[in-house]
């Protein structure tokens, strides 16, 4: 059973199909969020900072930490400011980091500084890839995130994307990384374009997790790209994606309906014992009908049995 550890300067966190699912905060990342970028490049963290503290406040499990701010010569310009913004976040919160850049040299830069035992996000199919980055996994003995497509290319062929996967863990092995330490995101393709999206995803992660024996993520909201009220959608995929047997998420846990279906799934999947989590978070809740007065409500309950009750008899 893939156990694949991250940790934090004092906190360790297992990854895991008996362990509850964990819940990568997807909010430190300027790409779509022009304000965001803009304050990185003035050297202005303090949205960083929020994002963190409310994120972990929120019950994220760990940070996915970006600051891919520009296109314009990332090479230069990303190492330096990941390095600062990893340890803004890390000497703020203790939670473990995902390390998130597609920029090798900053992947560099991250590990050099990074406390504990960070995640790498990430690696693809592509040989050039796995021979830059791979490496590194094993110096620095982290984990990596495994992205399902080489330079073919993103397949709409779950198969072909398992392949990759495949491909991957393989090639992992060749290094002496164990498959424990590869998280394989599926790509998770919109439902609005592509009907089958949800069933292929169901699917290729039990594959993932039955084949290859391997721990699971993806970027959660990839699901519901283009439509209208996207997080309901995005809340009805977390239960059945864990059912299938996914591990983890790069999701944002600001969003209270999505949290609660990754608590109410940490339940009915028994990774949270006694159902501690659950009450520990919801106990203090006020109940929807709680603007009634209690006798009013027992009242209702009493008379509505009795009409039924009525109705059974004179049949």
């Amino acid at each position: 059973m893939a156990r694949t550890i991250v940790a934090s300067a004092t906190k360790e966190i297992v990854i895991g199909f008996d362990q509850p699912f964990c819940v990568i905060g997807e909010r430190i990342n300027p790409t779509g969020r022009k304000k965001l970028a803009a304050e990185m490049q003035d050297d202005n963290f303090e949205t960083v900072k929020s994002d963190a503290l409310a994120q972990v406040a929120a019950g994220a499990t760990m940070l996915d930490v970006n600051a891919g701010v520009t296109a314009v010569d990332p090479n230069a310009t990303e190492p330096a400011l990941l390095v600062k913004t990893l340890g803004i976040v890390q000497d703020l919160v203790d939670v473990p980091l995902s390390i998130d850049s597609s920029v090798t040299g900053a992947i560099e830069a991250g590990l050099e500084v990074a406390k504990g035992r960070p995640l790498v996000n990430s690696v693809t199919g592509e040989m050039e890839k796995l021979e830059a980055i791979l490496p590194l996994v094993k110096k620095y003995d982290v984990p990596v995130v495994a992205i399902s497509n080489d330079e073919t290319g993103i397949s709409e062929d779950p198969d072909v994307r398992f392949a990759v996967a495949k491909k991957i863990v393989e090639h992992a092995a060749d290094y002496g990384i164990k498959a424990e330490d590869i998280v394989v995101d599926p790509l998770v393709m919109p439902i609005g374009a592509m009907g089958t999206a949800g069933q292929q995803v169901f699917k290729l992660v039990r594959r993932l997790r039955d084949e290859l024996g391997v721990n699971t993520t993806c970027g959660l909201s990839n699901i519901s790209f283009g439509l209208p009220h996207r997080h309901a959608i995005n809340a009805a995929f977390i239960p059945m994606v864990i059912a299938s047997g996914m591990t983890s998420a790069i999701m944002n846990p600001c969003r209270p309906q999505e949290m609660e279906m990754v608590h109410g799934a940490n339940v009915l999947n028994a990774t949270d014992p006694n159902c501690q989590n659950w009450i520990m978070t919801y106990r203090d809740r006020a109940p929807a009908n709680a603007s009634a007065p209690d006798g009013a409500v027992a009242a209702a309950a009493t008379n509505g049995g009795r009409r039924r009750g009525g109705r059974r008899a004179r049949a």
